[in-house]
């Protein structure tokens, strides 16, 4: 069955939430954006959140430090990078944590990209998204469909639209967030929705 990411939970009603539907996955997110949460803030609601859900720190172009930090006091279990980080970047954080911190490399879909450029590369999963944050779904004709690497599908996804791309590209993980607020905060009763329709 697939995943779910439920990204961007920034209060503890959030995490109680959560707690409440079991997603696979959270999403901290600790680059500039109106969702972005301080390591302080992320330590707590780590604190409150169920010892199932893996949590996942979002990140743009950010120093390995800082990941290094927040996955070494365990506030973070995974690292979502989506800004210029290379494979170089990739490779180091995977040796300084010994292989152990597993990595989602984020592609932002355009005619542009190639996918089969990212088969060999050394993060874990591909996220393929249409912008960070942006709400929006991209041209899913842009995948392919013999993708080896695991990925995440993002972008405009919500309940209305879930299953058909669940359905048509059988991806490891489905990632939410805006779809899943309304007026800016996560709302219980789309969740449930969501939920309802993937199981």
């Amino acid at each position: 069955m697939v995943k779910v990411k439920i990204c961007g939970l920034k209060r503890l009603e959030d995490i109680e939430i959560v707690n409440r539907y079991k997603p696979d996955f959270i999403g901290f997110v600790f680059a500039d954006s109106k969702r972005k949460v301080s390591h302080e803030l992320a330590s707590k609601l780590k604190d409150n959140l169920d010892s199932d859900i893996i949590s996942v720190g979002v990140f743009v172009d950010a120093s390995q430090d800082e990941i290094l930090e927040l996955y070494d006091g365990g506030i973070i279990e995974m690292a979502q990078l989506h800004g210029s980080e290379n494979e170089d970047y990739i490779n180091d954080l995977k040796q300084k944590t010994n292989g152990e911190m597993k990595i989602i490399n984020a592609i932002e879909m355009s005619q542009d990209i190639d996918l089969s450029d990212y088969e060999n590369s050394q993060a874990d999963y591909l996220l393929l998204d249409s912008g960070k944050g942006s709400g929006k779904t991209f041209d899913w004709r842009l995948i392919r469909k013999n993708l080896k690497k695991d990925f995440f599908l993002a972008g405009g996804l919500n309940s209305s639209n879930i299953k058909e791309a669940i359905e048509e590209f059988d991806p490891y993980a489905i990632d939410l967030s805006s779809g899943l607020e309304s007026d800016g905060f996560k709302d219980e009763n789309k969740i449930r929705e969501l939920m309802e329709v993937i199981n």
